[in-house]
């Protein structure tokens, strides 16, 4: 079974190589296209979701030291699935998110720290997005995307749903969260001449999920997988998820 699940990986994997052929200089939205009041305004709103998951990180190493492996791993999986990118609309790109397995683990919160932390990586190595726009950025990925995409896994578990469906569920959403997330920054920031913030907002959408939806159901895949060589690693998996 876990011979299955690696090559079963890796055949994903080589799908989103191919869906992410050509290198591209940015994140969802890259240095310098937002206005300096809307980099601020980001960084204001996403701000309190980092302190509140640092404080939550915390707690959990002083209560289980064992979980820093997981949560190396959670974000490890995060920079490698994030930093493969699709050019998409102007000034920014598609790519999976990779948050899903950390968000069923640990709680959004604590992802809210570890995707802000790939991001910034990212920025300062691979060029991919940038400083001014982290906050933005880190909202869209490590904020709305996470408490979405967990709030679908709890609603999943609580209807009797396996766990696999769930956490492919919450992969999933919180990729497309992410997305619809920087619609809307976009669109704000560049309202349509006639149709205003709403139809600029839903034309940015309709362009991201073109390439959206199906590395989505990839990287929803890949979470289960994951998940599925942990189950086979550790024995009392049930523990490590929130």
């Amino acid at each position: 079974m876990k011979n299955y699940n690696k090559k079963l990986a890796i055949v994903l994997f080589t799908v989103l190589y191919l869906l992410c052929p050509r290198p591209v200089q940015a994140m969802h939205i890259m240095e310098g296209y937002l206005p300096p009041v809307w980099c601020l305004v980001w960084f204001a709103l996403f701000l309190p979701f980092f302190v509140m998951g640092v404080l939550n990180i915390k707690k959990i190493v002083a209560e289980k030291p064992s979980s820093k492996t997981m949560l190396a791993l959670s974000g490890a999986f995060i920079f490698i699935l994030s930093a493969l990118k699709i050019p998409s609309v102007t000034g920014s790109s598609s790519h999976p998110t990779g948050v899903g397995i950390g968000t069923a683990m640990f709680g959004p919160s604590v992802v809210s720290v570890l995707g802000t932390i790939c991001l910034l990586f990212q920025a300062l190595l691979l060029a991919h997005g940038g400083l001014t726009t982290l906050g933005a950025n880190a909202f869209s990925m490590a904020v709305v995307g996470p408490f979405v995409g967990y709030f679908v896994y709890k609603l999943a578990l609580s209807m009797k749903v396996s766990r696999r469906v769930a956490l492919f569920l919450c992969a999933v959403v919180a990729d497309l969260a992410t997305y619809a997330t920087t619609s809307i920054q976009l669109g704000l920031v560049f309202p349509d001449p006639s149709a205003g913030f709403v139809g600029s907002a839903v034309k940015f959408m309709g362009v991201f999920l073109t390439t959206q939806i199906p590395i989505a159901i990839v990287e929803g895949l890949l979470t289960v997988i994951l998940y599925n060589l942990i189950s086979d690693t550790i024995k009392e998996k049930e523990g490590l998820f929130a």
